[in-house]
């Protein structure tokens, strides 16, 4: 039997019509619908924003080990042990080690890795002794971030360890890592099947085609087993308390929520973001416990609403390390009391902060958000003023060593 051209096409349509209200759209079945050529089909598609995406696999970007500085804050002279843990993954990369500048004995560093070390006399010829930017504890890896001339940076704390997955397996942070910078983010739709871009993965019935090709991923935020990144008041109340979960699971962070950013294992486009992490917000009592300050929480929070501004995405989960026990939660509950109470203050404002549409850039986001934080929160806390000016500081500092116009 032959059948009609006209309807032919009328059943290519009505079928498109009926596949679609059954919600069984699939990349193969629109291939098929696209290879018709029929104009009334297409038509359709367009006027639904129906877009063909590729899912990756493997990343979309291809990151170089060149491309990317290992930074290490270090708060301990003695980095043998951490070092010989991290030999099989680092020993590839390059990596910057900033002293802590309170740190008076030399370190001790196992030979055997492409590194350059930085110490007081290199922080004080760039930024100066009597600049409002501190650089002391853990806000010295800040150094690292600025020296660097690498397109992404890996930061994990010099208590980690590398961790084993849940098949006892070494995990390789730093190739997660560049996964999830690699491959885009979804902040505007959250995925209920978590990161649509890993293997065995893909977007739930629902999720709307125009959305599914995201946006560049410019922060990678890891987690850790053992000890995890509790406060202080939740680990004296709970002691023997570690985390064993391990839940293989990368998610983006959706437009417009805040998180906060723990500074122990994170990894970021340098380029894109790096000007929004910053050392500015400086407890009266911080110490050298991560129990006992929030410079990480103030820099999560402004480089999320940098990158809600700008379009970019966030991601949190995979890779983990495993955190080594180390200090008393009760005795830093002391010094971090300060900082549980600030976030009362903190999160509200970061929530409904807004930048206007000139800023174009991620200095320019710093530099608008330091204005509004003096004038909004300055009031009731001169650590906020403080805060608002280390924030502009860094902006200038940024820019100096960028041009060259800076001495190191």
């Amino acid at each position: 039997m032959r059948v009609k051209p006209s309807r032919l096409w009328h059943s290519i349509e009505e079928g498109h019509k009926r596949t679609l209200k059954a919600g069984k759209l699939t990349e193969k079945v629109l291939k098929l619908f696209v290879a018709t050529g029929n104009d009334e089909v297409l038509a359709f598609i367009q006027a639904l924003n129906i877009q063909h995406v590729v899912t990756p696999v493997l990343p979309t970007t291809n990151i170089k080990d060149s491309d990317v500085d290992i930074v290490i804050g270090a708060l301990h002279s003695d980095l043998t042990s951490f070092l010989n843990e991290w030999r099989p993954i680092f020993s590839r990369f390059h990596l910057i080690i900033v002293k802590d500048p309170d740190l008076k004995e030399e370190l001790r560093i196992p030979e055997g890795f492409n590194l350059d070390v930085y110490s007081k006399s290199h922080i004080d010829r760039v930024v100066g002794s009597s600049s409002s930017m501190v650089f002391s504890g853990y806000s010295c890896r800040y150094f690292g971030f600025l020296v660097s001339r690498k397109k992404y940076i890996v930061s994990i704390d010099d208590d980690c360890i590398p961790a084993k997955d849940s098949k006892g397996f070494l995990i390789d942070v730093v190739a997660q890592h560049l996964v999830n910078l690699a491959t885009p983010a979804t902040p505007f739709f959250f995925n209920t099947l978590y990161d649509p871009f890993r293997e065995g993965a893909d977007f739930v019935r629902g999720y709307p085609f125009s959305l599914r090709s995201g946006v560049t991923c410019a922060l990678s935020c890891g987690l850790w087993l053992n000890l995890a990144d509790l406060d202080a008041p939740t680990q004296a109340l709970k002691p023997e308390l570690r985390n064993s979960r391990y839940v293989d699971a990368v998610m983006t962070i959706p437009s417009r929520a805040m998180m906060p950013l723990s500074g122990i294992n994170i990894a970021f486009d340098r380029e894109a973001v790096g000007p929004a992490l910053l050392p500015a917000l400086k407890l009266a009592g911080e110490g050298n416990l991560r129990w006992e300050t929030m410079e990480d929480i103030w820099s999560g929070m402004c480089v999320k609403v940098v990158c809600d501004h700008l379009g970019l995405g966030v991601k949190s989960g995979l890779p983990y390390v495993w955190r080594k026990d180390r200090g008393s939660a009760i005795e830093s509950l002391k010094k971090e009391w300060e900082g549980v109470k600030l976030m009362e203050e903190i999160a509200p404002f970061f929530q409904l902060v807004r930048l206007p549409q000139t800023a174009a850039t991620t200095e320019d986001c710093i530099i608008e958000m330091a204005a509004t934080v003096k004038q909004q929160l300055g009031p009731s806390n001169p650590v906020f003023t403080r805060a608002a000016e280390a924030m502009v500081e860094w902006v200038k500092l940024w820019k100096a060593v960028g041009s060259g116009s800076s001495p190191l």
